[in-house]
């Protein structure tokens, strides 16, 4: 399980160090692909093979769920941490959520996002002002 926001910095190399306590969940394989909202996205290998089985069973005759597809599982990319504890972020996915140094993980509970810190204060700020209307929303869905 992954919960709490973690800043790190990223190192010259794209070498990102994942918080201590998200380690273990991620030893056994990890995947990183583009997430929502300008950030990546972080699976352990069997949270990732849960939702691409769904992502493959979406309709392709539908261009929304071929969007969503090829958003998800083409730019997915497998990582392995390394005994400092840290993934490389490929190119590609750094220029896609515009990492620069300074980035903030954080938990999600089945997943981690990882986002430039300035983006993520930007977007929380934003969040904790519609948090009351956000909440009526998330009643209206019954949580």
């Amino acid at each position: 399980m992954f919960i709490g926001e973690y800043a790190h910095n990223l190192d010259e190399k794209g070498r990102l160090a994942i918080p201590v306590k998200f380690r273990r969940d991620l030893s056994k394989g990890a995947v990183v692909t583009r997430g929502l909202d300008n950030c990546l996205f972080l699976y352990t290998k069997t949270e990732w093979e849960k939702l691409a089985e769904k992502l493959a069973t979406l309709p392709i005759s539908q261009s929304n769920s071929r969007a969503f597809s090829r958003l998800m599982l083409a730019g997915a990319m497998e990582v392995e941490i390394d005994k400092q504890g840290r993934v490389v972020l490929p190119e590609y996915l750094r220029e896609f959520a515009g990492l620069k140094k300074s980035i903030v993980l954080a938990g999600l509970y089945n997943r981690a996002e990882i986002w430039d810190e300035q983006k993520w204060k930007t977007y929380k700020s934003q969040t904790e002002t519609n948090s009351n209307e956000i909440a009526e929303k998330m009643a209206e869905l019954g949580i």
